[in-house]
C-alpha cells in the first residue's frame, strides 16, 4: 500500500504561542462564560421589554379587565429597591457552566403559567374593572423569559468567536 504522510511539530514562534493563548482560554472558561452570562441576562432583560419569548414569540396579552386596571410597569418590569423580575435575571459562573435566572418565587408562574384556585371556599373574589369578580379558579398563561433563541444563539457565537480571535492575537 502507498501513500504520503506528514507530520508536523510546532514546538516555538508566533504559532506556538497562539496555540498556548487558546489552550489558556479553553482551560480557564469563566472569562467566557461570565461574557455569556451578561449577554443572557441582557438578551432576558430584552425580551422583557419586547414582551416575547426566547423564540421572539409574542407573550399572551392581558385580560381586557386586568389590563384596564393596571397602573405601572407591574410585577414584570417592576425596577428600583423593590425590583421586578425583570430586574432580579442575574448570572453565576460554577465551574465550566453558566446559569441564568431569578431568586423571585412567582418567577415559575411567568415562565410555566399556573392556575389559581381557592384555598378555602369554593371561589376566588377578586376586584377588575372596579367590579368584584368570583371565579372557580384563575388561569395565568405561561409568558417564557428564560431559555436560548436565536438572538442568544449568535450572541453566544459572537462571544466564543471575539474571544478565541483574541487568544490568536487577531483582536
Amino acid at each position: 500500500m502507498t501513500g504520503v504522510r506528514i507530520e508536523t511539530s510546532i514546538e516555538t514562534g508566533p504559532v506556538a504561542d497562539a496555540l498556548g493563548r487558546v489552550a489558556a482560554v479553553v482551560s480557564e472558561p469563566a472569562g467566557v462564560l461570565g461574557a455569556i452570562g451578561t449577554g443572557l441576562v441582557e438578551t432576558t432583560q430584552t425580551r422583557f421589554e419586547q414582551g416575547v419569548d426566547p423564540q421572539g414569540n409574542a407573550w399572551p396579552a392581558l385580560s381586557p379587565g386586568y389590563a384596564a386596571d393596571k397602573r405601572g410597569p407591574g410585577v414584570l418590569r417592576e425596577s428600583g429597591m423593590r425590583g421586578g423580575l425583570m430586574g432580579s435575571i442575574t448570572r453565576e459562573v460554577t465551574g465550566d457552566a453558566v446559569q441564568v435566572g431569578t431568586n423571585k418565587v412567582y418567577a415559575a408562574v411567568h415562565q410555566f403559567g399556573a392556575e389559581i384556585r381557592p384555598k378555602s371556599g369554593d371561589r376566588l373574589l377578586f376586584q377588575i374593572g372596579g367590579q368584584t369578580v368570583a371565579a372557580k379558579s384563575v388561569t395565568i398563561p405561561a409568558r417564557p423569559f428564560l431559555g436560548i433563541g436565536p438572538a442568544d444563539e449568535l450572541m453566544i457565537s459572537d462571544v466564543v468567536e471575539g474571544t478565541l480571535d483574541k487568544g490568536l492575537g487577531a483582536a
